[in-house]
């Protein structure tokens, strides 16, 4: 029944998607285990803390140190020395060292009220709060809570999902309430959705489709969160991540080939892999997609020579009529990265499960070839946070090579980076926001169309709002 310390990485709250932790540390050798442990406890999110420096005379005698270590943090205040026994005559007060720290440039706050209210404009769902010091900073963390459940509380009931989140709640569906999508896209970016629901079986998404349908409620099926950017502002409605993940037994067509079902929120990659160790082809060039079997039909996707139309057999769908309709893959219009879906003739169809055609193979020739793939692959492509390819290829030359051109690799727009390992990717170097992303690609764009004619087409999508805010 052991609770832990108080004031040693206790945490305080969460609000609007924002989880504050508060902690004792008050020198900088406590300060720099404090953030590398919320880098291992909250990985991808955007870290922002609060100092508050006790005494001067400490502050003075540690500056050096003081000046360093916060290097890990993305957005840093510090508030006035809490004095205890001393005269502000004896050292450097707290806007003094503010103003010696130059990474990350500090925001300096003279009194809790100041500090709570500029906190709660800047933070943003997805975002950890570290209020550090052995003062009284404490104070700062419920009361930016407070602000931070006030606003988010107005825009979740002005929006009036209450009644449909209910419902949810009421059938077994695990939900929450303002749950930030950064946590669920490869980007790390996206603002909070107001409904985010569960669905771990094509069933359950079936059901929680209907039923946001039911409610006048917009929906999003999120998968892997990969090839897509979520604005900064969320998304309105119920956003329902999918983790329907069955895959079904394989089925002998008797010609040397079989078909297999599985479920749309399925990994790609992993059914490409595992079918290629059980000796089976088709798939294999798909064993670096990030995605989701459900995405992979939607966009068709490819790689390496290989695409999804090339295995496709049919997928089964669901509308607002609560009745599942299998779907022949001819009757999907499959193209360069696009489908009846993409154009929009299928709005607000999902995909529940797909059936795809295999055929036996050597095994070990499968599993060289997935290896020299994996590869090539990790030598052209950036690490870090990305969605994948930003653009698609036009039919003469890679979209890359077009924005080396244009001269902007390694090209930075606030937190968000044109990778200089592969120019059409865009790196979150984390901190971005989907802003800084989308100016990045218009940027690209404008480059292009004025250097090479080439008008890109995107091959992320944008989803949600805020990305001009």
């Amino acid at each position: 029944a052991y609770r832990g310390v108080q004031r040693r990485f206790e945490l305080v709250g969460e609000a609007g998607g924002v989880t504050v932790v508060d902690d004792f540390a008050h020198h900088p050798t406590e300060i720099k285990a404090t953030v590398a442990a919320a880098r291992v406890r909250y990985p991808g999110r955007r870290i922002v803390a609060i100092f508050q420096p006790h005494t001067y005379t400490r502050t003075q005698y540690l500056l050096d140190d003081f000046k360093t270590c916060f290097g890990e943090v993305d957005r840093l205040f510090i508030l006035e020395t809490y004095a205890a026994r001393e005269d502000p005559a004896q050292g450097l007060s707290g806007k003094d060292l503010a103003e010696a720290i130059e990474k990350p440039n500090p925001g300096y706050a003279a009194t809790f009220e100041e500090a709570a209210q500029r906190l709660a404009s800047e933070l943003r769902p997805g975002d950890v709060l570290l209020t550090i010091g052995a003062g009284d900073v404490d104070r700062v963390g419920p009361m930016t809570l407070t602000r931070l459940s006030a606003t988010s509380g107005r825009r979740r009931r002005s929006r009036g999902y209450e009644k449909l989140a209910a419902v949810l709640e009421r059938q077994g569906v695990e939900m929450r309430r303002d749950e930030p999508l950064s946590r669920h896209t490869t980007f790390g970016i996206g603002g909070p959705a107001d409904v985010f629901a569960v669905a771990r079986s094509s069933d359950e998404l079936r059901r929680i489709i209907v039923t946001a349908r039911e409610h006048g409620a917009a929906h999003f099926v999120l998968g892997s969160g990969s090839n897509i950017l979520v604005g900064d502002g969320g998304i309105r409605g119920v956003v329902i991540a999918n983790e329907a993940r069955r895959e079904g037994e394989l089925e002998d067509l008797g010609d040397g080939r079989c078909v297999v079902t599985v479920e749309s929120g399925a990994s790609f990659a992993s059914l490409a892999r595992n079918l290629a160790k059980r000796g089976y082809a088709g798939l294999e060039w798909a064993c670096g997609i990030p995605g989701t079997v459900g995405g992979a039909v939607v966009y068709n996707a490819g790689a390496y020579g290989g695409c999804l139309a090339d295995a496709l057999r049919a997928v089964t769908i669901v509308n607002g009529t609560d009745a599942a309709h299998p779907v022949p893959a001819e009757d999907l219009d499959l193209a360069y990265r696009g489908s009846v879906f993409t154009r929009g003739i299928f709005r607000d169809r999902v995909v529940l499960d797909a059936t795809v055609v295999v055929w036996r193979s050597d095994a070990k020739e499968l599993q060289r070839r997935i290896a020299a793939l994996d590869e090539k692959r990790l030598a052209a492509q950036p690490r870090g946070r990305n969605a994948g390819s930003v653009f698609k290829n036009p039919p003469d030359r890679p979209a890359w090579r077009l924005i080396e051109a244009a001269g902007l690799r390694g090209h930075r727009i606030g937190g968000a980076q044109i990778s200089d390992r592969h120019c059409n990717f865009i790196v979150n170097l984390g901190a971005a926001r989907a802003a800084d992303v989308k100016a990045l690609m218009d940027l690209a764009l404008a480059r292009v169309r004025e250097q090479s004619g080439v008008d890109l087409e995107p091959e992320i999508t944008l989803v949600g709002e805020g990305f001009d805010d």
